[in-house]
């Protein structure tokens, strides 16, 4: 039940922050085009949604594996070594998450000293920095997860959009479909 409350929570933000940049342009698109006036701070704020929506998001994909790579030549190997190249990844990002904590966490700390406001509108910097140190943590947590799945065998390697293969996935759905059988051969999962 947690977890389907958090993972509802994720999305909603992400949809919300995506949302919210999406109307704030169109709102100012229309105020410049049609009443010759507009929003001046709706593309600072607009920017700082779309960075919101980066650093959150990047958790969120390695979460549902949506993250693009290229993995042939770690599919070659055994999974014994996918194994091992997969827990690479995945210390590998905990430290650049790392990074980020640190040096999200000082620019912060700055900001809020320095009592700094954005350009053209009235919010504190160290409010719009706080999605780094936050984001990271949360892909540091998500990198975490992935590695206990493949210590514990229950993922092979770090996970990757496969496009090709869903490309395939629904060419075979719609022949299956376009021949009248219901039958679909099932998708070789992500490994």
């Amino acid at each position: 039940m947690i977890s389907t409350v958090v993972n509802r929570l994720e999305e909603g933000i992400i949809a919300l922050l995506l949302a919210s940049m999406t109307s704030l342009t169109f709102v100012n698109v229309v105020m410049r085009y049609v009443f010759n006036s507009g929003l001046t701070w709706a593309l600072e704020i607009t920017e700082f949604l779309f960075a919101w929506l980066i650093l959150f998001g990047m958790s969120y994909g390695v979460k549902v594996g949506s993250h693009i790579g290229v993995d042939a030549l770690v599919r070659l190997f055994p999974d014994r070594v996918q194994r091992v190249i997969g827990l690479f990844v995945v210390a590998t990002g905990i430290l650049y998450s790392s990074w980020l904590i640190i040096g999200g966490w000082e620019l912060v700390s700055f900001n809020h000293m320095l009592e700094m406001e954005a350009e053209d509108s009235p919010i504190m910097l160290w409010f719009v920095y706080l999605i780094m140190p936050v984001g990271a943590a949360l892909l540091a947590f998500r990198l975490a997860q992935v590695g206990w799945r493949i210590i514990t065998g229950k993922q092979v390697g770090f996970n990757l959009a496969d496009e090709a293969r869903e490309a395939i996935d629904q060419l075979n759905h719609a022949g299956n479909a376009a021949d009248g059988d219901k039958t679909v051969t099932p998708s070789k999962p992500n490994a």
